[in-house]
């Protein structure tokens, strides 16, 4: 079997006799381990804020699915003049995170033009807001059955 010989440098190495690391090593080593952290806490930063935007567009979108569902089986608004109008649905009402807002906006379509004829047919906008800012807004229709 054969030895194998270390070089003159390495040798000197695992003696103890070698003198370290110059400065510009340890200032080199100590930066690139600071970009790479600094690279690293960014990617989590913008990895958190992603989530947190995700978060607030599922609970809205939550939050305006059931309201819409609310409107969609309530029974059809019928009044003699204006838009009809509908309450918030109690589950939501009861459970409202904070800072989120649920509207709902009702508009008669009729084909005559005429605002105090009802012709079975609205359409419902449910917008759900969290801080001021519009996340969500459904749109669908409601017929008179």
């Amino acid at each position: 079997m054969k030895k194998l010989r270390l070089g003159s440098k390495v040798r000197k190495g695992f003696r103890g006799g070698s003198r370290g690391f110059s400065m510009l090593e340890v200032v080199i080593a100590i930066a690139l381990l600071g970009i790479i952290a600094v690279s690293v806490l960014s990617a989590l930063q913008t990895a958190a804020l992603a989530l947190i935007s995700a978060d607030r567009r599922a609970t809205a979108e939550s939050l305006a699915r059931t309201q819409m569902e609310w409107v969609r089986y309530s029974d059809y608004d019928n009044p003699e003049e204006g838009n009809p109008e509908y309450s918030l649905d109690p589950q939501i009402e009861s459970a409202l995170p904070p800072d989120y807002s649920v509207d709902t906006t009702a508009i008669r379509l009729d084909k005559d033009g005429n605002p105090n004829t009802d012709d079975g047919i609205q359409e419902i906008t449910v917008t759900v807001s969290h801080a001021g800012q519009v996340i969500v807004t459904l749109e669908d229709f409601k017929r008179n059955a």
